[in-house]
């Protein structure tokens, strides 16, 4: 496979002499286009998404072009409206930067007949449900953000099992913005039916890794050092390890991220963490690029999938049950 760089921001993938040798002595020609509207093609998860569409696509006889929507919400709708005025695409893959203002643009790609798989991020108003939001649209591929908490609180249950009281540090991804609000609203409804945990301080992890962590668990650190539990995004996680672990804490806090990456399994492994919420980055690259081929091939509709249902425990990994699992991205 081979990656040339068309202009700024877009990319198209096609199918070079490794492609063909694994496919046969002719490569399959490239009956379809697709555009990937991405969130951002720096971000190390989208990558890893990118990377096993390109696997499918390129079985499938289809071109993908990239667009880097750089975290931009007014650069994204802008490639959405080139994308549909250029009339040259078949079908697009879209993570939503702001899931309920591409909607118009999303309803207009589906009025002129091409196909729309939602990858990653809610496209719409509701963060409980990966079903799609919007009439047409033939997959939609992700955690629910709501559905991330409720992992993250059965595992905070779990980890608080016997602990009474059971006091509870959370830290936020970015406190305030809907898909925290969400996973945190997901979180309580998880664990309201156990009275001995208690949220006894809160912090902001970010999700640029340990840096934020380690910040946020040093301000709490300084009006308590006595709590059971710590949870909140894997970067954040690694950064209070750290804190802790300097403090000669560690032993006596249990550690539990959202996001499954390698350091996350690695502090598991060590016994440092009790768990984390599995991230499935590559697997759900591969379930979209599929949901499009059987668009565009079959005119199927697959709805919502959550690539962790079908997982052992429901995608909450710990030392019980972490050999049935890899990690799929480095965080």
């Amino acid at each position: 496979m081979t990656l040339e760089t068309l202009k700024s921001g877009v990319r198209t993938a096609t199918l070079g002499l490794m492609g063909a040798t694994a496919l046969g002595s002719t490569a399959i020609a490239q009956d379809y286009e697709v555009a990937y509207l991405s969130a951002s093609s720096a971000n190390t998860w989208l990558s890893r998404s990118f990377e096993e569409m390109t696997v499918v696509a390129e079985a499938n006889g289809i071109e993908i072009t990239e667009f880097d929507g750089q975290f931009d919400p007014a650069a994204q709708t802008a490639q959405l409206q080139d994308v549909i005025a250029s009339g040259r695409y078949d079908g697009m893959i879209v993570v939503a930067i702001n899931g309920p203002g591409v909607v118009p643009d999303i309803e207009a790609a589906l009025s002129e007949g091409i196909e729309v798989v939602v990858l990653n991020q809610v496209l719409g108003t509701d963060l409980t449900t990966s079903d799609p939001q919007v009439e047409g649209i033939s997959a939609s591929v992700m955690v629910a953000p709501y559905m991330s908490g409720t992992r993250l609180g059965g595992l905070a249950v779990d980890a608080c099992a016997g602990i009474d009281p059971c006091e509870v540090v959370y830290l936020y991804g970015i406190k305030g913005i809907p898909l925290d609000t969400a996973i945190r609203e997901g979180f309580d409804e998880a664990t309201k039916d156990s009275p001995n945990i208690t949220v006894v301080a809160e912090g902001e992890g970010k999700y640029l890794g340990p840096d934020g962590g380690i910040a946020a668990t040093q301000d709490i650190l300084q009006v308590n050092d006595g709590f059971d539990v710590m949870v909140g995004p894997d970067q954040a996680i690694q950064g209070a390890e750290i804190v802790l672990d300097e403090e000669g804490l560690l032993d006596g806090v249990k550690l539990i991220g959202f996001g499954g990456s390698s350091p996350a399994f690695a502090g598991i492994k060590s016994g440092a963490w009790f768990g984390t919420v599995m991230g499935a980055p590559a697997d759900e690259g591969r379930l979209a690029m599929e949901a499009m081929v059987d668009a565009l091939k079959n005119g199927t509709d697959r709805g919502g999938i959550d690539p962790l249902t079908t997982m052992p425990a429901n995608g909450k990994v710990t030392a019980d049950n972490i050999e049935q699992f890899s990690a799929q991205w480095d965080g």
